[in-house]
């Protein structure tokens, strides 16, 4: 009389857990076709490229203690490659991005940069942000904005404005750098811990100058890196950033690269403990 009942119930668990077994599974490959979905926005968009781009930034860290790089030795390239490493901030911006990145901003932006005009775009970009001479990009990009004509440098301007339209820039810049400060100073790296309120103090005392700087370094940077394509490409593709969507697009990006970019940096400074010029990291 009892082994029926026992072989009922235990039909009843095993087709219980084949159930939540398929449902585990579903869910797991909705999240696989999602990071592919995401994996590919990286490449099409080349937002890849410009997350590897970060690691580039590293060599600016020393600057905001009054040291240079070499100042540090011939270690500083290997730790500050570990930290930079190009396939963990992807991992961390596809993180992000898997939270934050709907259906609409993912197909909208996608859509664009397929297009012939959008693929051109990325090769330029893609080239431009692996140029790791940032003063040379500079000067050429400036050289080139002395000869441009005012309607070019028009849509330039107007072109950083769109890809900013948050105006969050110059918050981020300051935000990275606190982060960096605050952590070096946690770990001992700076000889003197700093006020946090007074660090931020400091900074907004200089958030015109740094707009300004911001402002002058991107417009070069734009000259230098569009140099290739014509006005008309440069207006239709302002037109495009100033969608609505793609609006949404560029601030989740940005938030994503400064986001990374902090934490790297702030990692960096924990790596840097005990340290001093001159010293093998």
């Amino acid at each position: 009389m009892m082994g029926r009942p026992l072989r009922s119930y235990a039909r009843g668990i095993a087709v219980g857990c084949l159930a939540m077994m398929a449902v585990t599974l579903a869910a797991g490959s909705l999240r696989a076709a999602e990071r592919e979905r995401l994996e590919a926005f990286l490449e099409v968009t080349g937002f890849g490229v410009a997350l590897d781009s970060i690691a580039l930034s590293a060599s600016g860290a020393p600057a905001m203690l009054g040291l240079s790089a070499s100042d540090f030795g011939q270690s500083w390239t290997d730790i500050a490659d570990e930290v930079f490493d190009t396939a963990r901030m992807r991992e961390m911006g596809l993180g992000i991005l898997e939270q934050a990145m709907d259906d609409e901003m993912l197909g909208h932006a996608a859509e664009f940069y397929a297009s012939d005009l959008g693929q051109r775009l990325v090769a330029v970009e893609n080239a431009s942000h692996l140029q790791e001479d940032d003063d040379a990009k500079r000067a050429e990009g400036e050289a080139l904005l002395a000869q441009m004509e005012p309607d070019r440098v028009e849509v330039l301007s107007e072109m950083n404005a769109a890809v900013d339209s948050a105006g969050t820039g110059v918050r981020a810049v300051q935000e990275i750098q606190v982060r960096f400060l605050l952590a070096a100073s946690y770990a001992g790296v700076l000889e003197s811990e700093i006020d946090e309120s007074m660090l931020r103090a400091v900074l907004a005392e200089g958030e015109e100058e740094l707009r300004e700087s911001l402002r002058a370094s991107a417009l070069a940077n734009a000259a230098y890196t569009y140099q290739d394509l014509t006005t008309t490409d440069l207006r239709a593709y302002v037109e495009a950033l100033q969608q609505p969507t793609m609006a949404r697009v560029y601030e989740l990006m940005n938030a994503v690269q400064y986001e990374i970019m902090a934490n790297r940096f702030e990692v960096l400074a924990a790596r840097m403990r005990g340290l001093t010029p001159a010293q093998e990291l």
